[in-house]
């Protein structure tokens, strides 16, 4: 799978005043579950979150079958993030990844939150829940977005037509380059990867921006939330009487 974010991606930051750095993981993170998406055979979200204790505290985003996507942060904004690398702005922490259909049951995985990067840590985390060999390549700069997933297909793992196949494609598209990735089409990534290999192009799906946020699921939220944190943001945020949910949900735990 291959992908680019350009108004998408814009969209989201029109949002958020977002400091660069957490702009340059923020899209990367909905690349990367742009990619994954694209892998649904259902109609419903797939949702990643990164959650650490960082100054970078939060990362999600989500997709679904209609390439509808949507994506917040949550950071220290009196942390020094310049310069950091994705270990020292995620800290520690956990992987999330859910998948929400609207039909059938919510199903989430979880592993450590392990690797260099963001691409790193989505490939450990198919090594460890699916055990099916899995790369990204994940780039993110200004107000756009890109990301490149190579997955050996289940039951193709023993092919022994080709025994470098994998090895071949993954070390052909570690030459990849940020520049590559965001200026050029995605039909000339893929030539200049992959122009020896015999490559079949799907038609392509349109991706766009669109908030699934209802006062339900903002309430369904603000319920896995403890009390004495929701206060505080309620207190941080001007106080009750202009958070009515806030109040509402503390009350109910309480």
């Amino acid at each position: 799978e291959i992908c680019r974010l350009e108004s998408t991606f814009e969209e989201v930051l029109a949002r958020h005043d977002y400091p660069a750095p957490v702009r340059e993981l923020l899209g990367q993170t909905m690349a990367g579950v742009a990619l994954m998406a694209a892998m649904l055979k259902l109609e419903g979200s797939l949702i990643l979150q990164v959650q650490g204790d960082g100054p970078v505290s939060l990362l999600m985003a989500e997709s679904n079958e209609r390439g509808e996507i949507r994506a917040i942060a949550r950071y220290d904004e009196e942390a020094d993030l310049a310069a950091a690398s994705w270990t020292a702005l995620t800290g520690q922490g956990q992987l999330l990844l859910t998948i929400d259909p609207h039909d059938g049951q919510r199903y989430q995985g979880v592993v450590p939150l392990e690797g260099d990067t963001l691409a790193a840590a989505l490939s450990n985390y198919f090594l460890q829940s699916e055990q099916l060999p899995t790369q990204f390549w994940l780039f993110s700069e200004g107000e756009a977005a890109a990301g490149l997933m190579l997955q050996v297909l289940p039951g193709h793992d023993d092919d022994s037509d080709d025994e470098d196949i994998w090895a071949r494609s993954v070390n052909l598209a570690n030459t990849l380059r940020s520049s590559d990735m965001l200026d050029l089409p995605a039909e000339e990534v893929l030539y200049r990867l992959y122009h020896e290999e015999e490559v079949e192009l799907f038609p392509a799906r349109a991706l766009c921006f669109k908030c699934s946020c209802t006062r339900e699921r903002s309430a369904s939220a603000l319920r896995t939330i403890e009390p004495d944190e929701l206060r505080e943001i309620a207190a941080e945020q001007g106080g009750y009487e202009h958070h009515g949910l806030y109040a509402h949900i503390i009350h109910k735990k309480s």
